[in-house]
């Protein structure tokens, strides 16, 4: 998350999906909410010029920010390199590897997500859920509608049930454009995703149960029928005498989703 910075002229970049925070407020309310101890290790993905870097920067004892940008990675080394509780990654936070950058210890996730990559990201960072304790980002509040949706509601999707799956989702606060510079064109919301220590309702493959919601959720206008058929084969009658298959995805809890996958592991 960034804020203009007086002393350092930069253009935001559309190929990055740069937009700045510059409110204090909206900053001062993300700080409140993370709610940072001493001994965190947090990580700040894409703290642009570093509006929420400097504010974390004064209550914590590892921050590292990864960032794409060489110009603003320049930036930031001149304001921030000399403070030895700040570290800085320059790369590409969809090809980061994330537990070796903290050598593998508990992390902390902060970050104003770019719209572009917000998704992509989000599953990336679900490779390292063993060592998140939790993460707040903010995002266009469209992706937080989709992240905590239930099942038949219209923003219901892949992405409600991979991280439902895996994560607690409390949706915070909305920001308005006007709190970015330059300002969006949609209204951004900040959410707190907590992965599960031991989650609710376990797949017993959870290759298969990626698949499977994948699979249906690529053809949610039709029920639950042509995509078992496609998983299941001739074995698909069989499972539709345990599961109701004539349902659409959409109507599904994670849990039914969960029975369903391990249905078609013990059938397969």
């Amino acid at each position: 998350m960034s804020v203009k910075n007086s002393g350092a002229k930069h253009r935001s970049r559309k190929r990055f999906g740069q937009n700045f925070l510059v409110d204090q407020h909206v900053i001062n309310n993300i700080v409140s909410a993370i709610g940072i101890n001493p001994a965190d290790r947090i990580i700040e993905i894409g703290p642009g010029l570093g509006a929420l870097t400097e504010a974390m920067l004064t209550d914590c004892q590892h921050l590292t920010v990864v960032e794409i940008d060489r110009d603003l990675a320049d930036i930031l080394t001149e304001r921030h390199a000399a403070k030895p509780n700040f570290t800085l990654h320059i790369g590409d936070a969809l090809q980061t590897d994330f537990a070796e950058l903290t050598a593998h210890q508990p992390i902390r996730l902060v970050g104003n997500l770019p719209y572009n990559i917000s998704t992509p990201l989000l599953f990336h960072l679900l490779s390292y859920r063993h060592l998140i304790t939790d993460m707040f980002f903010m995002l266009q509040k469209e992706v937080v509608d989709r992240l905590a949706a239930s099942p038949g509601n219209k923003n219901y999707g892949r992405l409600s049930v991979m991280m439902q799956y895996h994560c607690q989702v409390q949706p915070l606060f909305t920001v308005p454009p006007g709190a970015f510079e330059p300002a969006p064109k949609v209204i951004s919301a900040v959410v707190r995703l907590v992965p599960y220590s031991c989650i609710p309702h376990k797949a017993s493959d959870i290759e298969m149960f990626e698949q499977l919601v994948k699979t249906c959720f690529q053809q949610r206008r039709k029920t639950l029928r042509n995509s078992v058929k496609l998983l299941a084969g001739d074995a698909t009658e069989e499972i539709n005498k345990i599961i109701d298959l004539s349902a659409r995805p959409e109507t599904l809890s994670v849990a039914d989703f969960v029975a369903l996958s391990n249905q078609l592991n013990i059938t397969n």
